[in-house]
């Protein structure tokens, strides 16, 4: 089993008190002794290593019933007396391999594979077995898994596909193939792969050590075949017998080289085209096969010059490969009826490799047979023109229609008329002979042209029919007078000379059209005019020209010139239009000065936005005069009291030094007195009637200030310090309230401007202080001898 399993192991020797010692490890042993021996000599001890190894073989892939023997572990200390215990440790210690502790053999417990994992490392150990104290230091060592063939070479990119030209020469490569044997190719021929072909002979061949594939015959063509399935075979051994193999199949196709011309499978097409075929319309299909493929099979048709292949084009379709025939013309059975021309048909992409084996296109004659089919009229014209005057009369021919039948049946005509508008109703035709007449009166100004369409149709088919368009053009008559353009209204300068133009003058015309228009114009010859007459400038207008000097306004400032105006028509028509000429003021330029109210708008005087830029800065300064004559008026009418606002914090002065009682009679105290509240007042508290205070007020505002007035300004100023006393909305802070009225019995008189009037000298202000402590200051300051005092205002503190 040792010497089988290629484990090296032979016997060793007996040595140094009968121990025994592995065979790879007696040099190391040897050199241990020598090393101790020359240790002793120098007076040093050594430790003797009595084990050392360093890898076991094992095979992979063991089939047998018994654990698969690898190798034995033993020390020089074992002396067989099972003293020692062998311990073992490491990767799959266990599980893959066991260890007899006594003995120190080593079981593999299950097959290996080198593949999976190709050696293992593991640790031994020998110990007492009775102390377990080790005898020898841990070594390791390695069980190497010695490879078998048991692999087959593999294509990892199987099947393969390839493609070679066609024609190509032999030995043309086409591809290279490459397998892999998982065996151990370090040992043996386990991994020694050969390339064999075993299917595809004598086409192609592969090399035995590379894999690569060549053409083995020149000249392969696709056309003969087209797919090649080659069977490739990769044999490990060397190839030798009992070596695993593994195949893989390669599909070659042959591609395509443009090697065939195009053939026509017959020399002549027959056609049949009716002759009512429209032009660009397919009249028939030609294909020339072509054996190869893609573009190299693209086919070119042309038609061969000359011949009658110019009634005729032909396309070349790239789909189908299919010569499409084109009718370039149309067809005509009664005056040709068979055509004969030549096709040809060539590749378009050529290869020069193989221009020797002749020319690459083909030829066929096409014959092209016309059907003769029963057709509509045809007109002599596209479409007809007819002229005619507005005042042709009724039921005139006016023109005529022809169509005929071409066919070989040559059947009868007949015409109408196509209604599609009322005004188509003007017009009739004869149902056989095509004349066409009017039905009423024509008028020019109300339809210039008409078209109508006139229907021709068979006999024999009244299916078949066609159309054709007639312009009628009513041409004009005469009739209308031309016309001035615009009734003139002009002016001339007093200052005009002899001969001057003083206006241009057109005219219009309802008969004729816009261009070619011819006018004449001239004064009347029954009436002399010596101011005016009218100069005809020949390009249809003219002019009003002075025939003298000196025009006056204060004389005549109007003149009335008549102009003729005459039509070139015939019989020629004319009219009379009459110019209003006024005479005005002008510089010695001619430009305008002064003339009617009219005047002052013509193109010499101010233009219109000049007048309106006047007129509104007019406008915008009399809303200026407006706004400020406004405001004046606005502040004059402020009062002292205008506010109806609380103006307890105001204080309102008058500084200026009165002149005495002459001042009442300047000044107005019903300002003061605010009527309006000293009614609101005496109506809220029951003191007087409305009445009453409307006879007072028209008083006060009537007559001046009397001392009869004194009492009704006491009553008032009562009520307000009432009011501001008693009131529940008695603001929480003092406030200046100050009337502006004289008091009176100053010994120095009146000293303001302000009306004033005479106080009692009697008057006793003492109950004053019966309306609170706010008043008991004022009582004291208008007591009798303090009032002398008293300025122009009393200010009254709330």
């Amino acid at each position: 089993m040792i010497t089988r399993n290629g484990l090296l192991l032979v016997f060793w020797f007996l040595l140094d008190k009968g121990s025994l010692a592995p065979l790879h490890a007696l040099p190391q042993s040897r050199m241990g002794r020598e090393q101790q021996l020359r240790g002793v000599a120098s007076g040093v001890q050594r430790v003797k290593r009595g084990w050392v190894w360093n890898q076991f073989f094992v095979l992979e892939e063991y089939m047998g019933s018994e654990p698969q023997y690898v190798g034995k572990l033993h020390t020089d200390l074992d002396r067989g007396d099972s003293d020692v215990k062998y311990t073992l440790s490491g990767e799959g210690v266990g599980t893959i391999f066991t260890i007899d502790q006594t003995t120190g053999d080593i079981h593999a417990l299950m097959g290996l594979d080198r593949e999976v994992k190709s050696y293992y490392t593991l640790r031994a150990q020998a110990v007492d077995m009775h102390t377990g104290r080790p005898l020898e230091p841990e070594s390791e060592f390695i069980i190497k898994i010695q490879d078998v063939n048991d692999n087959e070479p593999k294509f990892l990119d199987g099947p393969y596909t390839a493609s070679v030209p066609e024609m190509s020469p032999g030995g043309t490569f086409v591809m290279q193939v490459t397998a892999t044997d998982a065996d151990d190719p370090s040992y043996g021929n386990s991994a020694q792969i050969v390339y064999s072909i075993l299917h595809g002979q004598p086409y192609f061949s592969v090399d035995s050590k590379t894999g690569v594939i060549r053409t083995a015959l020149p000249n392969m063509d696709r056309e003969v075949k087209e797919l090649y399935q080659v069977l490739i075979q990769a044999k490990d051994m060397g190839g030798q017998l009992g070596g695993l193999a593994g195949t893989t199949t390669i599909n070659i196709t042959l591609s395509d080289v443009n090697d065939n011309p195009p053939r026509f499978s017959k020399s002549v097409f027959h056609l049949r085209v009716p002759e009512s075929s429209s032009v660009g319309s397919a009249v028939g299909k030609i294909r020339a096969h072509d054996l190869d493929s893609e573009k190299n099979a693209e086919v070119e048709y042309s038609i061969v010059p000359g011949d009658e292949g110019n009634m005729f084009n032909i396309t070349s379709n790239r789909h189908s490969q299919e010569g499409i025939i084109v009718l370039s013309e149309h067809l005509d059975y009664e005056t040709k009826r068979s055509y004969t021309f030549k096709v040809e048909a060539s590749n378009a992409h050529l290869d020069s490799r193989f221009l020797h084996r002749g020319p690459f296109k083909d030829t066929a004659t096409v014959k092209v047979n016309v059907l003769d089919v029963d057709e509509p009229p045809v007109f002599t014209k596209t479409s007809y023109t007819i002229d005619v005057y507005e005042d042709t009369p009724v039921s005139t021919i006016i023109g005529s229609v022809t169509a005929q039948d071409l066919d070989a049946s040559s059947s009868a005509v007949r015409y109408s008329i196509e209604w599609k508008r009322p005004v188509d109703g003007c017009f009739d035709i004869d149902t056989v002979e095509g004349t066409i007449s009017t039905n009423e009166m024509l008028d020019r100004e109300s339809n210039r042209q008409h078209n109508i369409s006139v229907v021709a149709t068979k006999v024999n088919n009244p299916i078949l029919s066609n159309k054709v368009t007639v312009t009628v053009n009513v041409l004009d008559v005469n009739e209308f007078p031309p016309e001035l353009t615009i009734l003139f209204d002009t002016f001339v300068c007093e200052n005009a000379k002899v001969g001057q133009v003083i206006q241009t003058i057109n005219a219009t015309d309802k008969d004729l059209p816009a261009v070619g228009q011819k006018f004449f114009f001239k004064s009347p010859r029954e009436i002399r005019n010596r101011n005016f007459t009218v100069r005809d400038f020949g390009n249809n207008t003219a002019g009003i020209v002075t025939k003298r000097v000196g025009f006056q306004r204060r004389v005549q400032e109007y003149y009335m010139v008549p102009v003729v105006v005459e039509d070139s028509g015939y019989p020629a028509q004319s009219s009379t239009g009459t110019l209003t000429v006024r005479v005005c003021a002008c510089e010695t330029d001619g430009s305008l000065l002064s003339c009617t109210a009219e005047a002052v708008f013509l193109p010499v005087g101010l233009s219109t936005g000049a007048v309106m830029a006047i007129l509104l800065c007019m406008v915008v300064l009399l809303v200026i005069v407006v706004l400020y004559v406004g405001l004046r008026r606005q502040k004059k009418r402020e009062t002292l009291m205008s506010s109806k606002e609380d103006i307890r914090d105001n204080v309102i002065h008058y500084d200026v030094e009165g002149g005495g009682e002459e001042d009442t009679h300047a000044f107005d105290m019903g300002t003061l007195r605010n009527t309006k509240a000293i009614k609101e007042n005496m109506l809220r508290r029951g003191t007087g009637s409305w009445s009453d205070v409307t006879t007072q007020t028209e008083i006060n505002g009537s007559t001046p200030t009397t001392e009869g007035s004194t009492g009704i300004i006491r009553d008032y100023i009562h009520q307000r310090l009432q009011e501001n006393h008693l009131g529940f909305s008695v603001p929480p802070y003092d406030s200046l309230a100050t009337y502006a009225y004289e008091g009176d019995g100053s010994v120095a008189e009146s000293l303001s401007s302000i009306e004033s009037w005479t106080a009692d000298g009697r008057e006793d202000f003492r109950y004053l202080s019966e309306w609170g402590p706010s008043f008991k200051t004022l009582a004291g300051i208008l007591d009798k001898d303090k009032l002398s005092k008293c300025l122009g205002n009393c200010s009254v503190f709330i």
